[in-house]
């Protein structure tokens, strides 16, 4: 059951990443206004954050309940890493982005917006390809004791 608990977890939330990441995102900054474009794609993003949140906390829950905590366990770290990725930009970093938004994005607000959104696609980026290595790995048990 926990194998394809873990496919189907794995499937919806690096599925979705990379589907709205690099596919949903681009479509929508060529089709319609930029403003426009990034509001939709900020709730998509939201969206899978919460995605993430569930997957990657449910997936910790399984591993631990089912094989024991090791510290050895490369995929446990990874999922925590990116549960620690998600938290960190949906709560930190969004809401900065957004109040910049708010204000107006000229001047010194622009420059900011532009960093903090280098970062988040510099860590939305590494959770991606995090995510790509446990569904290549998955998290069975002989995966888990490499």
């Amino acid at each position: 059951m926990f194998q394809i608990s873990e496919k189907i977890l794995l499937t919806i939330w690096v599925g979705g990443m990379w589907a709205i990441g690099y596919i949903v995102t681009p479509v929508l900054f060529q089709m319609l206004e930029k403003s426009i474009a990034g509001n939709v794609a900020g709730q998509l993003f939201t969206i899978m954050s919460y995605v993430g949140i569930f997957s990657a906390i449910a997936l910790i829950a399984a591993i631990v309940i089912q094989y024991g905590f090791n510290r050895r366990h490369w995929q446990l770290w990874t999922l925590v890493g990116m549960l620690v990725v998600i938290v960190i930009i949906q709560f930190v970093f969004q809401p900065m982005m957004e109040e910049l938004t708010a204000a107006g994005l000229s001047g010194e607000n622009k420059s900011q917006f532009g960093r903090l959104h280098g970062i988040t696609s510099t860590l939305f980026l590494i959770n991606s390809l995090a995510g790509l290595a446990l569904v290549v790995s998955g998290l069975k048990r002989k995966a888990l004791l490499t």
